[in-house]
């Protein structure tokens, strides 16, 4: 059997990279699958490629940043599929790069409303639905700056440690609940808006500071979070797992 096999999930930022493995390894493991993204195309490529393997997915397009926008993907993936059991809440930006005293403040707020913020009203609608489905599993996607620095980002590296403190308490006050919430921290990635922002020298200094030597691929961290969002993992929750090659280990 299937580790999601009737399980509806949801999966914001689902049109490329990481969000996109996510989505296509939890159809492949049986859920259907809701997948938002700003980007309508890209959203769209996901839920073809879910379909043309045989799952089931639809698409809805939408800002992660705002709040009445994370309550519609919530009611359009319950009046789609009539519950919602899985979330993933994955969008995110990384915003400019300028040391903390010279960070422009517009960007300093479009980072902290899409990566922390956006997380917080998506799990906001996300928990409602859940207890009225009798319990539910969220994992929200943080990043190893979720517990190190990343110089010349403090607003990535502020919204990301918010993440995971955000999941802890989740964590805290749902477990009674029957739902569960736990964080994963993505090293660096192999996926397109790293290669497109990144030259080879700078991929290959990135990949050194891992101790295996090289970038992760998104279908390494999409089989994380679905580890985390079966039943394989019901004992854990309020968990923060870092996937990074061993970046952070040293």
């Amino acid at each position: 059997m299937s580790l999601l096999e009737g399980k509806v999930a949801f999966v914001s930022g689902g049109g490329s990279g990481i969000g996109r493995a996510i989505a296509e390894t939890y159809a492949k493991e049986g859920a259907k699958v809701a997948i938002a993204d700003i980007n309508e195309a890209h959203g769209m490529e996901t839920v073809k490629a879910i379909t043309d393997s045989g799952g089931e997915a639809f698409f809805m397009a939408g800002d992660s940043s705002k709040a009445e926008d994370n309550k519609r993907f919530v009611d359009e993936t319950v009046a789609k599929y009539g519950r919602l059991d899985i979330a993933c809440n994955n969008a995110g930006i990384g915003g400019p790069a300028l040391p903390t005293g010279e960070y422009p403040i517009e960007g300093w707020d479009k980072v902290i409303a899409l990566n922390l913020s956006g997380v917080f009203y998506a799990c906001r609608y996300q928990l409602e639905q859940m207890e009225k489905n009798g319990g539910g599993n969220i994992v929200n996607i943080a990043s190893i700056h979720g517990t190190v620095a990343a110089p010349n980002s403090p607003a990535y590296t502020a919204s990301k440690h918010g993440v995971v403190g955000l999941t802890k308490n989740i964590a805290a006050e749902y477990g009674q609940k029957n739902i569960r919430c736990n964080a994963v921290g993505p090293g660096y990635i192999e996926t397109p808006l790293l290669t497109a922002n990144l030259d080879k020298d700078a991929l290959t200094y990135i990949s050194s500071k891992a101790s295996m030597n090289r970038l992760g691929t998104p279908q390494e961290v999409a089989d994380l979070v679905t580890f985390l969002s079966s039943d394989k993992s019901s004992f854990t929750t309020g968990s923060y797992f870092i996937a990074d090659g061993g970046y952070t280990a040293v």
